[in-house]
């Protein structure tokens, strides 16, 4: 019986027997894949601990300031209009206060762009930490034709 191409006359074998190179790298393997840690999808977070007192009454509801803009150019503090610098003021009073208010931001529809981004950055230079933009579901159908879809 011949091995590997070679011949039945007694004659050397020229090709080396590759077969047991190959269970032999066959078993390395299957050792390397049993040693492998198993991989892990986990991320350590460092959870805060809970605290059991109940805050005090102030803190339950803060207030909530709404700043608006018309599309006339007018911005309304809680509904009163108000220039760039009362708007200043106003910021940095609530940042006066033990409990920063919420500031809710709402432009119209139909409000100045030009006026949004000064508003905007005079809200950001004020260093306000609780703000947020509402009433944006005006905007879900921005420049689309009517019975467009």
């Amino acid at each position: 019986m011949a091995m590997s191409g070679g011949k039945d006359d007694g004659s050397p074998m020229m090709e080396m027997n590759t077969t047991p190179l190959i269970d032999v790298m066959l078993v390395l393997l299957i050792m390397f894949i049993i040693t492998i840690p198993v991989a892990t999808h986990s991320t350590d977070i460092d959870l805060p601990v809970p605290n059991n007192t109940p805050p005090p009454p102030n803190l339950i509801k803060p207030t909530i300031n709404k700043l608006t803009l018309t599309r006339e150019g007018l911005i309304l503090w809680n509904g009163t209009p108000q220039t760039g610098s009362e708007l200043v003021r106003d910021l940095k009073a609530t940042l006066a206060m033990p409990v920063e208010p919420e500031l809710q931001f709402q432009p119209d529809q139909d409000a100045s762009y030009d006026l949004s981004a000064k508003v905007l950055n005079i809200i950001k230079g004020s260093k306000v930490t609780k703000f947020g933009f509402v009433g944006n579901e005006q905007f879900s159908e921005f420049d689309k034709a009517a019975g467009a879809k």
